[in-house]
């Protein structure tokens, strides 16, 4: 019997914001892309051609939205509004160290937010989710934000839920959930790959190195 190719379904998180690089908590508010995630999401692009999607769902918010049509697919993509980032409430906006200055054993997979959703909310959007997908066949690509889809992978991988706290997940990164051997066995098959991406250090030289383009053009 022929073997079976199994689907596998590829993580993008949305690329660099203003709040992503400072570490503010950045549920629905909707920011743009830094000038470095514009590049590091053409990147991303680079990273992805070649693979063929059966279908492409993104978050409605701009980040995520952005990030797609950067690498290619915002003509097909779907908007899927379960994918969007965790309503954070009042921790919105809000840095991790600062909500610890107040509430030193806050953990955001085990209480959630005031005001905003509790971790039992955030899984219910994601099996909502992974159960769309495996109804359909063929490899999926999902575009969205850090912290949801660290709850998608902890839900489709069985895990539970307070131990996504240790899938750190960077932007722009391709991550991928599938199979090991059957459809009985659900596995994360790829996390928080990277090394297609700019780093800030590396922006600065392609920057320099754009300038100094323009002005030897400017010396003719």
């Amino acid at each position: 019997m022929a073997h079976m190719e199994l689907p596998m379904i590829y993580l993008a998180r949305h690329s660099e914001t203003a709040w992503s690089l400072t570490g503010q908590h950045t549920g629905l508010t909707d920011l743009p892309l830094t000038e470095l995630g514009e590049r590091n999401a053409r990147r991303l692009r680079d990273r992805l051609r070649g693979l063929k999607f059966a279908k492409v769902f993104t978050s409605p918010l701009r980040r995520a939205r952005r990030t797609c049509e950067l690498t290619g697919f915002g003509s097909i993509a779907e908007l899927v509004p379960d994918l969007v980032e965790w309503d954070y409430g009042e921790y919105e906006g809000r840095r991790t160290v600062e909500i610890r200055a107040e509430h030193p054993d806050w953990q955001l997979f085990r209480d959630g937010c005031p005001g905003g959703e509790s971790p039992k909310q955030v899984a219910a959007r994601a099996d909502r989710v992974l159960n769309r997908l495996r109804d359909l066949a063929g490899d999926v690509l999902l575009f969205s934000s850090g912290h949801f889809l660290r709850v998608l992978a902890a839900r489709w991988a069985g895990i539970e839920l307070f131990g996504a706290r240790s899938f750190m997940l960077s932007t722009a990164s391709l991550s991928a959930l599938g199979y090991e051997n059957s459809l009985a066995r659900p596995a994360i098959r790829l996390w928080n790959e990277t090394h297609h991406l700019l780093t800030p250090n590396e922006q600065d030289t392609y920057s320099n190195s754009l300038l100094l383009t323009e002005v030897t053009h400017e010396s003719y």
